[in-house]
């Protein structure tokens, strides 16, 4: 039995962040996630993706912003429990909570934070017959790792932002790279769409518009697509082929935890601290919803924030505590040792 404060469900930047505040507050944590490493869609889904609306970062890539916060965190000691997908909860007659995952293994917690994004994800893949015959031997549904594609042929479906965003990168890494969509229009953001057509007129993006792929060919590996077009098929040589139609999110187990559900996300008291429906839960990130709800890393942050300061008081009944800034306190090190900062005015707490 795996014993912690606060157990956070999803190993996400909101998670991570979590054990940041939850640290300051002397609390410790620990992770479950499904995933085999931490950072949630931010490893598995775009790591070497920019983001553009991390406070003090005009531009991080996604993994990078994994690493910053599993540096910032660490110092706290938190636990994981990886590669496992949290499956029942049990409330215990104290009121805590034993929270076992699909591979048996148990945590005890007085607090649960669901911090699990937009739940597990299963690609929406196209109609081929033989689809998934390639999976992994040239058919990919994401791009994790760019240098897999540096001078290979490859073909990209899709009409939506990622598709678009690969296909412009991919042209400085792959040998040839062509987009295939069904419809003349795309989803995209007009700048990208507009860079693409910028990459078609200098021959360095294939664009073939309305079309589908419909079958691949190869011996073990992907070596063709067959593409339609005007009623006409025709193959196409590649190494690769990569159908960006996007992901579904699924809440897996936790919609049968008895939490109240709308739309595929959790619905949380945002006017206090993010607590469910059932006292000594919360949701926090991607996955709740409320009225005014913002699906942004830097907003699951606050939640997180919001809800450690909730938690103490479960954790610690009745307990007054002091809440001071950083600057004035410090972060204890990983050593045991303390940073110290200016003084600043200290707010004291009830």
């Amino acid at each position: 039995m795996i014993k912690t404060d606060i157990l956070i469900i999803g190993a996400g930047p909101t998670g991570l962040f979590a054990v940041f505040e939850a640290g300051l507050l002397k609390l410790k944590c620990h992770l479950i996630d499904a995933l085999p490493q931490p950072g949630g869609q931010c490893s598995e889904l775009y790591p070497k993706k920019p983001i553009y609306d991390i406070p003090a970062y005009p531009e991080i890539l996604a993994g990078d912003l994994t690493d910053k916060l599993m540096e910032q965190c660490k110092q706290f000691e938190p636990g994981f429990t990886l590669g496992e997908r949290a499956d029942t909860i049990e409330k215990q007659d104290d009121g805590t909570f034993i929270v076992t995952t699909n591979k048996g293994t148990k945590h005890h917690a007085p607090v649960v934070a669901i911090a699990g994004g937009l739940g597990s994800f299963e690609p929406r893949k196209p109609l081929i017959d033989n689809l998934a015959d390639y999976e992994d031997k040239g058919v990919e549904y994401m791009i994790k790792e760019p240098e897999l594609y540096r001078g290979k042929k490859v073909v990209i479906a899709g009409g939506g932002d990622s598709a678009l965003d690969w296909s412009i990168f991919l042209s400085d890494v792959a040998e040839e790279v062509t987009l295939i969509h069904r419809r003349n229009e795309f989803r995209g953001h007009l700048d990208s769409v507009e860079k693409v057509q910028e990459l078609k007129s200098a021959g360095k993006i294939n664009l073939i518009t309305p079309a589908e792929v419909i079958g691949i060919e190869g011996d073990g590996k992907v070596e063709a697509v067959t593409i339609k077009q005007d009623a006409k098929t025709y193959k196409k040589e590649c190494d690769h082929f990569v159908p960006l139609f996007g992901l579904s999110p699924k809440l897996g187990p936790i919609a049968d935890w008895g939490l109240e559900i709308e739309k595929n996300a959790i619905k949380v008291n945002n006017a206090l601290d993010y607590q469910t429906n059932i006292p000594g839960i919360y949701a926090i990130g991607d996955v709740n919803t409320y009225p005014g709800k913002l699906k942004l890393i830097l907003c699951g942050f606050h939640e997180a924030t919001l809800m450690c300061q909730s938690a103490y008081q479960i954790i610690n009944p009745g307990k007054r505590y002091v809440l001071k800034y950083t600057t004035v306190a410090g972060v204890d090190g990983f050593d045991g040792t303390r940073k110290e900062a200016p003084k600043a005015v200290v707010k004291k707490i009830e």
